[in-house]
């Protein structure tokens, strides 16, 4: 092989390469997804269905979030799918303590894990979050999801249908990855409650 035919061969190997690796990055579930890293954050923690994130003790309104996470058919649990939420504190902002590392640097310190058993069961315990500052965003709960057998992706953010900036051309926008995450409160224990049931891989990108 004279040495064109060799750069030939180089060039065409690494292409096929490159297209190999953007054929298998197109074909992640849910595309692309900016810091849903964080969800394996969570370090030496034992995950269980329900957890209580750092504030909901003194922060008011405390806020149960709760709810069945079925798989694709929308009937049978989902076992072992883990959840990862973030959110905003009472002023508005993700507040950080100064020595975060990883994804807490943006996301703030208010966020929490579960893992759902047998009965696809989870619950959140933590406090309503506040609007941005400026106003651009409706009260909002990030929410990140990982099967055993497939990559994390996000879905539509927990949205509460009594927040008078949740606006019909606002919902009307929404994706309703995993179904719907517009939520409506109410109290139950003297506690604000929302439920929320997440179908896996409705409204999903790339989702077999």
């Amino acid at each position: 092989m004279d040495f064109k035919s060799k750069i030939m061969t180089w060039l065409f190997l690494i292409g096929s390469g490159l297209a190999s690796c953007q054929n298998q990055n197109s074909k992640n579930v849910g595309g692309p997804c900016e810091g849903c890293e964080a969800l394996f954050e969570y370090g030496n923690k034992k995950l269980t269905s329900i957890d209580i994130l750092p504030g909901f003790q003194y922060n008011e309104p405390k806020l149960k979030i709760t709810g069945t996470v079925f798989k694709n058919d929308g009937k049978m649990p989902a076992e072992n799918v883990i959840i990862y939420i973030y959110h905003t504190n009472r002023k508005g902002i993700y507040p950080t303590k100064g020595n975060e590392t990883g994804w807490s640097k943006r996301h703030g310190f208010i966020r929490g894990w579960i893992k759902t058993g047998k009965n696809g069961r989870y619950t959140f315990y933590t406090f309503r979050p506040a609007a941005y500052p400026d106003g651009s965003e409706s009260e909002h709960i990030h929410i990140t999801i990982k099967e055993s057998d497939r990559n994390e992706y996000y879905l539509d953010e927990y949205l509460f249908d009594d927040d008078p900036s949740l606006t019909q051309t606002k919902r009307n926008k929404l994706p309703n990855r995993g179904g719907s995450g517009i939520v409506k409160p109410y109290t139950e224990n003297k506690i604000l409650t929302v439920k929320r049931n997440i179908i896996l891989g409705k409204n999903i990108p790339n989702y077999k």
